[in-house]
């Protein structure tokens, strides 16, 4: 199963909703960084994102977005391949 790895907070709906779909899909470890707890890696983030907001989601360390970029790669069929490895 792939790496997955999840910069969050503690209380974002967004990181709860894509944790569920990454959930239902068989992944078993998330690796969380909490950007809420440490501001530091909450500039990590940024400069390797370019975005703000989270959840910031990485497969096998590509950088795949956050919960909605998550749910249209679901919905395009494409998910299960990345987690898999075999696809983007």
């Amino acid at each position: 199963m792939a790496k997955v790895v999840m910069y969050a907070t503690a209380v974002c709906p967004y990181c709860v909703r894509a944790e569920q779909l990454l959930r239902r899909k068989g992944v078993a470890e998330i690796e969380k960084i909490r950007i809420d707890l440490d501001s530091a890696q909450r500039e990590i983030m940024m400069q390797i994102t370019g975005r703000r907001t989270v959840p910031q989601i990485f497969i096998n360390e590509a950088h795949v977005g956050g919960c909605d970029d998550l749910y249209a790669l679901e919905h395009e069929g494409r998910l299960d391949a990345l987690l898999a490895g075999t696809g983007a």
